[in-house]
């Protein structure tokens, strides 16, 4: 009778031998005779034998599992990167354990203490909006998991990344808003402490400096990445004189959000103001006007990160390397140019 959850000690009992010797046949140690391999082979073939990972890994020292800690799933970017990961993953006869932090601190600080080195062979990571202290991921650091950044990483920390080309991105939108006529153009920023927001503001900073552009204070808000986000700034940015002409948004669910706004506060787009995001979201080519924005290599970064997981999980002692994925500029009719009064 087959089952599902079979266990070498079951098989070691049919066939009238040792636990030890079930599993040395089973990998394929030099010290089992040919026979008693093949009989051990057949019976769990026959009885749909699943070896346990964590049980390998007490023989082989891997579990043959990586980790992938990030703040969300639900977004196109995240899910994509998920999808790159995971390909590369089974590829090689890895699987995948997710953890999701819902972009809280206090949760991904609980994720990594619970976390043990036999658990997983290394994990890849994504902070937390909320994250800046580094001390839950160091710990796993001098513990000797391998672990990658991507995406969102802490600069304090010897660990490799697969990052965004974030700053030439923010800085090539704010050129072309510049080269489209507009003078005033606003950011609606990211956190203050986040790497990333951090690059992307700078190149948005640089452009304007480059083109002799006044940086204007009241023009470049803080907050979060959502929706609701964007909202909330833009109607901070409304009340704001003179008003921008254009406005760059840190991401494109915060674009969408303003675009909302706007449209519900009478503003045409991009006549009345231009607008442009970064991501490249599906939502960004369907709505109306299609919305300018940077297309990130979410799938690269999913890919890449892994393959450079796998690579530090067999030589651990590579020094840490900075991958940086390309950003390309992706031109639609919410930053047309600016029409002559």
């Amino acid at each position: 009778m087959k089952s599902k959850n079979i266990t070498i000690k079951e098989i070691a009992k049919k066939l009238g031998i040792s636990v030890s010797t079930v599993s040395r046949a089973l990998h394929d140690a030099f010290d089992v005779n040919q026979e008693t391999r093949k009989k051990v082979l057949a019976l769990a073939e026959q009885l749909e034998y699943k070896p346990n990972p964590f049980a390998i890994g007490l023989v082989k020292q891997q579990t043959k599992i990586i980790g992938v800690l990030l703040p969300e799933i639900a977004t196109h970017y995240f899910s994509t990167v998920v999808k790159g990961i995971q390909d590369v993953a089974y590829h090689v006869g890895y699987n995948v354990m997710f953890f999701i932090s819902d972009e809280s601190y206090e949760r991904e600080k609980t994720i990594v203490k619970n976390l043990s080195t036999n658990m997983l062979d290394g994990l890849l990571i994504s902070v937390s909006i909320e994250t800046i202290n580094s001390d839950h991921i160091r710990k796993l650091l001098d513990q000797g998991m391998p672990l990658i950044f991507f995406d969102r990483y802490l600069a304090d920390l010897p660990i490799s990344r697969v990052i965004q080309d974030d700053y030439r991105g923010a800085y090539n939108i704010t050129t072309h808003l510049i080269q489209q006529g507009y003078q005033r153009i606003a950011h609606l920023a990211g956190p203050k402490h986040m790497e990333m927001a951090i690059r992307r503001m700078q190149g948005y900073i640089d452009a304007l400096r480059d083109a002799k552009i006044p940086i204007r204070k009241e023009y470049i808000i803080h907050s979060g990445f959502s929706q609701e986000d964007g909202i909330k700034d833009v109607s901070k940015l409304l009340a704001v004189q003179p008003l921008p002409e254009a406005i760059f948004a840190v991401n494109d669910r915060k674009a969408i959000g303003a675009m909302m706004t706007l449209k519900k506060s009478g503003y045409r787009l991009p006549d009345d103001m231009a607008l442009a995001g970064f991501t490249n979201a599906p939502i960004s080519e369907a709505v109306e006007p299609g919305l300018t924005t940077i297309e990130q290599s979410a799938y690269q970064i999913g890919t890449t990160s892994c393959r450079m997981l796998l690579d530090r999980i067999k030589s651990p002692d590579q020094p840490p390397q900075t991958i940086i994925m390309p950003s390309i500029l992706i031109i639609r009719e919410s930053s047309k140019k600016k029409s002559l009064k």
